[in-house]
């Protein structure tokens, strides 16, 4: 085998696996954190605290990376840490335990995250590969390992994703142990750098249509696995849901160049707003868990038409010295602050009024979003 093929086969076994540890966290950690005891408000909290640390541990780990100018090195210490903390944090139900260990894993494991994301990108720049070919096995990753921590957890207990951490883990350490380094290629954010990005009034209105439709979504995130286990669905439900949603992901990322098309961003992300709001409204209004499974097939109309689409939208009115602190904003409004307010507040209005009264409450903000998104589509017109 080649270095350039070892490579390549070593970076989506990677992301297959780094993603599929992700999915292991981010869909089952409430559900976990429910079985144990908690209410809603407080499992809420312990989300959005994640969310706070999550906030302070990407910019630290990034600015702690450039310093000494790897990624590999700073990569195997963060998986280290987040195989010991996350196999621990599924073996506990004491509620102080839960909230240090689950920010332990927050601390290390999403910081990997974007860190991930520059070694893939830098690494396949370098060497002429297709960035999409290797990102895909990320997604399919996450659907994947989502579907089988669901079924283990139902057949040997949620302390099974705990094994599961340690086992992925080391498999992660190993290949990463084994990919070429490369320097951090991440742009520091600046005040002047962040200053200038919102001085431009597109911007601004831009990032005030995705704060606000960031919510909801993030809500659903959050408390899409609790609501399936409340109706009375097993955790291998919430597995199938959430495989569901990652593998309708994958064609619509891969077919982007088809329809993404220059200028009809806005359009797009309205669209994807609707789709949210319907998405939303219907699952509120079954309580079969089995068909709100089946509704997760419309995330192929949502987060990757919004996401992708806004991406673009970004670059697009940017000018290119201010893209990297336009998109540092963008993904702190969409996985920071709107995970911290959503996880919180979400968790004290699914515990006070209901998984259906819930989900309405979000049907209607997305709706609102999209509302507002359809002004900015008109002003555009006008002002084009």
């Amino acid at each position: 085998m080649t270095c350039l093929k070892k490579t390549t086969v070593l970076l989506k076994s990677y992301n297959f696996l780094f993603f599929g540890m992700l999915a292991m966290f981010i869909p089952f950690l409430p559900v976990y954190l429910q079985s144990t005891g908690l209410n809603t408000s407080e499992v809420g909290l312990i989300i959005a605290l994640g969310g706070v640390v999550t906030v302070i541990a990407q910019p630290l780990w990034g600015m702690i990376s450039d310093k000494l100018k790897t990624l590999r090195k700073i990569m195997l210490i963060l998986v280290a840490m987040t195989a010991i903390f996350g196999y621990f944090l599924y073996q506990v139900d004491s509620f102080l335990l839960l909230v240090l260990l689950a920010m332990f894993v927050y601390f290390f494991l999403m910081p990997l995250d974007p860190l991930s994301e520059s070694l893939t990108f830098t690494t396949t720049e370098t060497n002429g590969i297709s960035y999409g070919s290797v990102r895909t096995y990320g997604s399919l990753g996450y659907a994947i390992l989502s579907l089988v921590i669901g079924y283990l957890t139902d057949w040997f207990g949620m302390g099974a994703i705990g094994l599961s951490f340690v086992v992925i883990g080391i498999i992660c350490f190993a290949i990463v142990w084994n990919i070429p380094d490369v320097p951090s290629s991440s742009t520091p954010v600046t005040i002047d750098s962040l200053k200038k990005v919102l001085a431009n009034k597109e911007m601004i209105l831009f990032l005030i249509l995705i704060f606000i439709s960031s919510v909801p979504a993030r809500m659903n995130d959050t408390f899409l696995g609790i609501h399936i286990t409340t109706l009375g669905g097993e955790n291998s439900l919430v597995g199938i849901a959430f495989f569901i949603s990652g593998a309708s992901e994958i064609v619509v990322f891969a077919l982007s160049y088809m329809w993404l098309k220059q200028g009809k961003e806005l359009q797009l992300i309205t669209l994807a707003i609707f789709f949210y709001a319907l998405r939303f409204f219907l699952t509120g209004f079954i309580d079969d868990p089995m068909m709100i499974v089946m509704i997760q097939a419309l995330q192929m109309l949502t987060f990757p038409v919004y996401y992708t689409a806004a991406i673009q939208y970004l670059y697009r009115i940017m000018p290119r010295e201010w893209r990297a602190t336009g998109q540092t904003v963008l993904a702190l409004l969409f996985f920071g602050v709107s995970g911290i307010i959503s996880s919180y507040v979400g968790g004290i209005m699914y515990n006070n009024f209901g998984g259906s009264a819930f989900y309405y409450v979000i049907a209607a903000i997305s709706f609102v979003a999209a509302l507002y998104g359809a002004v900015l589509v008109m002003r555009h017109r006008k002002v084009a």
